[in-house]
């Protein structure tokens, strides 16, 4: 009897021992996958660009990482792979969020650039009419800029322009090319000597050339009006040469730009 129990114990021992080897010998494994989700997050983190603008998702996106690389032993593998997909889940909400930050705030820098380069765009076109305004002497007034040619265009009782005159007219010629958008009123103006007649006659005749000095650089006819004023409108007496001299005058009026 003792015999057969000592047999029994003996086949027993044999027949659980590989079991219970096996049983021991099972080693908790790293999910298959999680490794590469790691580097996916550690490629998120290292872009400062990015991981500046989306600290909460990526610290979530860090947890759900180290929840799916935590070892399991081979028959909770299902969990494993389910770790792993819910922490590439979230190293990919994590990355979406901060490449659309990204996206936002290069849109507002470019709007900004823009806006600020239309403002250095026109604040160099001012400075520009600035500058252009001085050299004409032009004055500012409720019929537009008023630019004041004296006697220097002409010599007395003539209609032809003076050589010295063209230098002047050139810079107008310049901001008119430049100024599409403004119109040109030229009126000629004489003194008192001589009738009334021809007066009027010559200060049309001079506002004439200075229109065809215009036209011929390249000024549309259509911008320009010219008008004889004669000497109906003095800006100084008749009585002294120095008066004289004033009136005699060639006004250009550029019309002020649209509002």
């Amino acid at each position: 009897m003792s015999t057969s129990i000592h047999k029994f114990t003996k086949l027993i021992t044999l027949t659980l021992t590989p079991v219970i080897f096996a049983a021991c010998s099972a080693v908790p494994e790293k999910p298959v996958g999680a490794d590469e989700v790691r580097d996916k997050l550690i490629q998120l983190q290292s872009d400062s660009e990015l991981a500046s603008r989306a600290q909460l998702a990526i610290q979530e996106a860090e947890l759900a990482v180290r929840a799916a690389e935590t070892p399991i032993l081979p028959e909770d593998m299902d969990l494993g792979r389910h770790l792993v997909y819910m922490a590439d889940r979230k190293v990919d909400t994590a990355m979406y969020r901060a490449q659309t930050r990204l996206l936002e705030d290069q849109r507002k820098m470019l709007t900004e650039q823009r806006a600020n380069a239309r403002l250095d765009s026109r604040t160099r076109e001012v400075e520009d009419l600035q500058r252009q305004l001085e050299a004409l002497n032009a004055k500012k007034t409720d019929r537009g800029l008023v630019i004041t040619l004296g006697d220097i265009l002409f010599d007395t009782g003539k209609d032809t322009l003076k050589g010295g005159a063209i230098s002047h007219l050139a810079e107008l010629a310049t901001f008119l090319n430049e100024h599409k958008e403004r119109t040109v009123i030229i009126e000629g103006h004489t003194d008192n000597v001589g009738s009334e007649n021809y007066n009027l006659g010559l200060s049309q005749r001079r506002a004439n050339s200075v229109m065809t000095y215009l036209v011929r650089r390249g000024i549309a006819p259509n911008r320009i009006v010219a008008y004889g004023k004669g000497e109906n409108f003095p800006i100084s007496d008749n009585e002294s040469a120095v008066g004289r001299q004033q009136n005699r005058r060639v006004e250009v009026i550029i019309s002020n730009p649209e509002p």
